[in-house]
C-alpha cells in the first residue's frame, strides 16, 4: 500500500442539511486530510468503481476505511448547555424545583471543587463520559473556582474535544460558602481564565484553538447589577466571545428575576440592558418568555439551548421550541446536567420529541397524528430530521460554529461519530444487524430506506454502546472501541 496522510471512509454517511431534511449516502466515499478537515465527498460510489473513483482524485494503491453493513457515519452531537461539576449528582434532586434544588443539591455539590485534587479527579471522568457519549463540542460551565475551572479546560483541551469553558460569575444569591466576594474579585478571576484558555493554543492537527472562552454570569439573579455591567463591559471590549447563562426556566425564578431587576422590561431585557444579549449569546431552557422576548431574542440573532430533559425533571415546564424554529430564533440542545439526568445528547433527542408531542396534544388546533416536514413546526412533532439538525447543525449555529462542524462538506472539520447498530454492539434497545441479514442485490433506494432505519433506531433505542468512534477534527478521541 501507499503511504497517504488523507484518510478515506467508504461506507454509509448520514448529513443532516436543513431542519426538514439530511442527506443518506449508504456508499459514500469521503476523505480526510491530516489537518482533520474534509478534503473530498463523492456521494455515491458503487463497490466495483471504488478504485475508478480513487483514482480519480489522484489515489492509488490506498488503504481504505470501509465500513460495515450496519454501521455508518455521522457529525458529532453538539451539546449547547451542561454543567460540568454537577456530573456527580446526575440522577438525584428530582423531587425539588430549581431554586430548591439549587440551594439543596447543587450549591452544596459545586462547592467541593474549592479542592482542586478534587476537581481535577472529577473532570477527568466527566469529560471521558462526555465524548464517549458521542459529544464532539460541548459548552461547559465550571464552578466558581478559577483554579478548577483552569483544570477542566485543561482536560478538555489534552482530551482533543472541542468545547467552550466558562467559569460562573456569582457574587449574591448563594450560600455564603459558595459566593464570589465582589464584583471585582468575579471579572479579574474570569479574565484570568480567558488568558489561560487562549494560552492552551491550538490542537496538534488544527490552526484553530479548540478550546475557547465564554462569557458565564450564571444567571441574573447570581450578579448584581455592577457584576453585569462589567460583565457588559468585558463583553463589548470581546465581540467575538462567546456568553453563556440561563434564561426563563422556571416561574419562581422569573418571577424574582422580574423583582430584582424592576427597571428591566422583562428577563431578556435585563441581559440586554447590560449588553449581553447579542448574537453569539447561548440562552439554556427559555421555557416561559413572552413575545416581546421571543422577539428581542431574535434582534439580537442569539440561540436557545433546548433542554428538555432537565424541564421534565425538575417540572420547569415545556418549551414551545417549534415557535421559535418558525419565528427563525438559532435552537440547539443541550443535557443540563444535572437537571438533567443524562449526559447523552441522544436522550436530549428523545426528550425533545416527547416535548414537541405534549405540545401538539395540548393545543386545539394541532393535528398530531401526522408530523408535518413543511417549514412550521409549533404545535406539531418534531419530525427526525429537526431532531437531527438540532443536535448538530442547529448546535453548531447557537455555538457560532455551522461554517466549521454540525454537517460535512468540503473544507469543514471531520468532528464525526462511528455508529454501529449491529447486533454485536450489544445494546438490546436496537434490533441490529447481523452478518447472516441479507443486504447483496439491494437497490440504491432500499439501501437508502435501510440507512433512514439505521439512524431512527439510534436517535430513539441508542446509546453509548452504539458509538464505535468519536473524532474530532480528524482525530480518535473517544468511544466503545477507543483505547487512549
Amino acid at each position: 500500500m501507499t503511504a497517504y496522510s488523507t484518510t478515506i471512509f467508504y461506507g454509509a454517511v448520514i448529513n443532516p442539511v436543513t431542519l426538514t431534511s439530511y442527506s443518506a449516502w449508504p456508499r459514500c466515499l469521503l476523505a480526510v486530510d491530516a489537518s482533520g478537515n474534509i478534503e473530498w465527498i463523492i456521494e455515491d460510489v458503487e463497490a466495483h468503481k471504488l478504485q475508478e473513483a480513487l483514482a480519480s482524485k489522484g489515489y492509488f494503491d490506498v488503504e481504505v476505511v470501509a465500513l460495515k453493513d450496519g454501521e455508518f457515519i455521522a457529525p458529532g452531537f453538539i451539546d449547547t448547555h451542561t454543567h460540568a461539576p454537577q456530573v456527580p449528582n446526575m440522577g438525584t434532586g428530582g423531587q425539588y424545583q430549581l431554586l430548591d434544588w439549587l440551594q439543596n443539591v447543587t450549591f452544596p455539590m459545586e462547592s467541593k471543587f474549592a479542592d482542586i485534587d478534587f476537581a481535577r479527579r472529577t473532570y477527568e471522568s466527566v469529560v471521558r463520559r462526555v465524548i464517549d457519549s458521542g459529544t464532539t463540542t460541548c459548552c461547559y460551565y465550571g464552578t466558581l473556582h478559577l483554579e478548577a475551572t483552569k483544570a477542566l479546560a485543561d482536560i478538555v483541551h489534552t482530551s482533543g474535544q472541542r468545547a467552550f469553558v466558562g467559569k460562573c460569575n456569582m457574587n449574591r444569591d448563594s450560600p455564603s460558602y459558595y459566593l464570589e466576594p465582589s464584583s471585582g474579585a468575579s471579572i479579574e478571576a474570569t479574565r484570568e481564565l480567558i488568558s489561560h484558555i487562549r494560552a492552551l493554543g491550538c490542537s496538534p492537527s488544527s490552526n484553530e484553538p479548540l478550546v475557547q472562552p465564554v462569557l458565564t454570569p450564571r444567571f441574573a439573579i447570581s450578579c448584581t447589577p455592577d457584576l453585569l455591567s462589567s460583565l457588559g463591559e468585558l463583553a463589548a471590549s470581546e465581540p467575538l466571545l462567546r456568553i453563556q447563562t440561563h434564561i426563563s426556566e422556571n416561574p419562581s425564578e422569573v418571577a424574582y428575576t422580574r423583582a430584582l431587576f424592576p427597571t428591566a422590561p422583562s428577563y431578556a431585557g435585563v441581559y440586554d440592558m447590560f449588553g449581553l444579549l447579542r448574537d453569539n449569546t447561548i440562552l439554556a431552557h427559555a421555557v416561559h418568555l413572552t413575545e416581546d422576548e421571543v422577539d428581542l431574542i431574535k434582534e439580537r440573532g442569539a440561540g436557545i439551548s433546548h433542554c428538555p430533559t432537565s424541564n421534565f425533571n425538575l417540572s420547569s415546564g415545556v418549551a414551545p421550541i417549534g415557535y421559535y424554529l418558525d419565528k427563525g430564533i438559532k435552537v440547539g440542545l443541550g443535557t443540563d446536567v444535572s437537571g438533567g439526568f443524562s449526559l447523552s445528547i441522544l436522550n436530549a433527542i428523545q426528550n425533545a420529541s416527547i416535548a414537541a408531542k405534549v405540545l401538539s396534544f395540548q393545543s386545539k388546533s394541532s393535528t398530531p397524528s401526522e408530523p408535518s416536514l413543511a417549514a412550521h413546526f409549533a404545535n406539531r412533532p418534531l419530525p427526525m430530521p429537526t431532531l437531527l439538525y438540532l443536535a448538530t447543525l442547529g448546535g453548531a449555529a447557537v455555538c457560532g460554529l455551522e461554517k466549521r462542524v454540525g454537517s460535512f462538506a468540503v473544507g469543514k472539520s471531520f468532528d464525526a461519530l462511528l455508529v454501529n447498530v449491529r447486533d454485536e454492539a450489544g445494546n438490546p434497545g436496537i434490533w441490529g444487524m447481523s452478518d447472516i441479514d441479507d443486504v447483496v442485490g439491494r437497490t440504491l433506494e432500499k439501501k437508502k430506506e435501510q440507512l433512514d432505519g439505521f439512524l431512527e433506531r439510534f436517535l430513539f433505542g441508542g446509546d453509548d454502546r452504539n458509538i464505535g468512534k468519536v473524532y474530532v477534527q480528524g482525530r480518535i478521541v473517544g468511544g466503545r472501541t477507543y483505547r487512549a
